[in-house]
This record gives structure tokens, sequence and C-alpha cells, in this order.
């Protein structure tokens, strides 16, 4: 027997976040199952020592839990606050900051409105040779990130519990507006969520070292060709080494990052540190991009 339940009493999150909400409108049980549950370790990432959700995996989940068409996002806001340029010899590159203000809409599967919580963050894209990139991504970044931040009212699914430390064990666990000995929960359990493979970030144009036009030799195959020659394989051993060379160049690991991701090296465990302290190889070189680019930044105001 179907059943549905009135959504919970209007809250207000910390911040500068507006919330409304129809006490009319439905939840279904598998609904209130999967909010009330803990976030799945494979889709939360470290970066620059930090749990984080990539947005992409935001989506999929409301998605989910709500349905194709379950959610809506508006842009309130999307407002260029800084574009700056820097000369290394005769090439620019570009460091561009937004800031974006987004609404995220829940409804039911009537499409009514159920809930929407407003929120902001600014996003940056940094040292890009090209302007629009540089622009591309600085926006992207922001409203991504505004999205995260409404999505994050929705509970433990959507990295609330990652604000505790980086914990992936629910924090909200239970709800006065649905107790568990409650008929949504005593209902037969519905096939388990799929298993998914760790998530992995979106690809972006990286900062290059070198913006000359390619000579002949260095001119891409044609796209048969490259379909015919399968890149080589890179061992873990040897790709460390590649690590150890361009350890102090900042363009030379984020290069190796990029290239780890494509390889799929960059979940492999490494050893670092005097007491090889097991870590993951992508936020090895995350924290590594993060020293070398405070290090820059000293420099340039040290001049």
């Amino acid at each position: 027997m179907a059943h549905a339940i009135e959504a919970p009493a209007s809250t207000t999150a910390e911040g500068p976040t507006s919330h409304t909400q129809n006490q009319t409108l439905r939840l279904s049980a598998y609904q209130l199952r999967m909010l009330h549950g803990a976030i799945t370790p494979n889709r939360v990432r470290m970066l620059r020592g930090m749990a984080h959700l990539e947005a992409w995996d935001v989506r999929r989940q409301l998605i989910r839990i709500f349905g194709f068409g379950g959610y809506s996002t508006e842009t309130l806001s999307l407002d260029l606050t800084s574009e700056r340029e820097t000369k290394q010899g005769e090439r620019s590159r570009w460091t561009v900051v937004y800031r974006a203000q987004v609404r995220l809409t829940i409804l039911d599967t009537a499409g009514r409105e159920i809930t929407h919580w407003d929120d902001a963050a600014a996003g940056d894209s940094v040292n890009q040779p090209s302007l629009g990139d540089a622009h591309d991504m600085a926006m992207k970044t922001a409203l991504s990130q505004a999205l995260k931040r409404c999505a994050t009212n929705l509970g433990d699914q959507f990295g609330l519990s990652l604000y505790n430390n980086g914990s992936k064990d629910a924090v909200v666990k239970y709800s006065a507006a649905h107790p568990p000995e409650e008929w949504w929960k005593q209902d037969a359990p519905q096939p388990p969520e799929p298993d998914d493979p760790p998530v992995q970030p979106e690809p972006q144009p990286a900062a290059t070292t070198e913006d000359a036009e390619p000579t002949r030799a260095q001119q891409p195959a044609p796209q048969h060709a490259r379909r015919a020659e399968a890149p080589p394989k890179v061992t873990l051993a040897e790709f460390k080494d590649k690590v150890t060379r361009v350890w102090n160049n900042l363009d030379g690991t984020r290069q190796n990052l990029l290239e780890a991701e494509k390889a799929g090296l960059a979940d492999e465990v490494v050893p670092v540190g005097d007491e090889g302290t097991p870590t993951r190889l992508r936020e090895l070189l995350e924290n590594r991009i993060a020293e070398l680019e405070a290090e820059k930044r000293g420099q340039r105001s040290a001049a």
C-alpha cells in the first residue's frame, strides 16, 4: 500500500539561507529512508586535506531521490568580482573571480514545490592562459559551490556530515517530524541503492607552460590513428619517479595530477613522510599544489 507523509515544518539553516515550505505536500517512504541514511564513502573526495562532494554527484543524488524534473535550480545573481592579468614574458595569464547566488527548489512527483533554499558562493580560476576559459571555470565553480551549499539543507546525503570534521557517519539520524517508529521505516525495504565506483572530478583545462603553436611533429595524430595507438600503461613506481622529478614545479605537479586521474592512479596509496603515512596520490599532489601556490603568493608579496 502506498503511503505519503507531510513535509516537516520550516526551519532556517545557519547563515544567509532562506527557506520556505508547503506543509500540504508529500515525501514517499523510500525518499525518507534515503534522506535519513549516511553518505556513501565513495561519493566523498579529499581536496587539499578537506572532504567535499563533486557538484555533478550532488545533481545525480538529487535526481535519484526526487526524480527527473524533481528539482530545479535558479541563478539569482552572477557577478564578476575580480579579473586580473599577469604577464609571463610575452604571454598573459588570467585570474578571475565570480560570486553566484543560487536557489534550489525541491518538487514532489506532481511538480509542486515542497521547499526551496537560497545560498551564495564565490569561485575562482587561477593563472589561466585563456581569458574565456578563466571566466568559464570561475562561473561554473561559483554556481556549483552555491548549489552544494543549498543542498546541505537536505542533510547527510548532500554532505552535511562532512562539516563535522569530514565525518561520513550520519549526523541527522532522527527527525521529530518523521520518527522512526512510524510506517515509513517499517515498510518492506526497497532494493539497495547502487554501489557506485569512487566519484571522479569533472575534467578541467590546465594552465600550461607553453602556448606556442605546436610544430608538425607535435601536431595531434588523426582521430583514427589515436584510436589505434593505445597509450602505454604507466606503473605506480614509474609515476612516483615522475612526481619526484617535478616536485618543486607548480605547473609540472598540476600536470601530474591530471595524468594521475587519466591513468587511474589517483586513488593509489603511497607512503608519505618519515613515518610512511598511507596517503592517496591525489591528496598528496593536491596538497603539494596548495603549498607551491602559497609559496608563489608569498614571493609576490615579498617583491
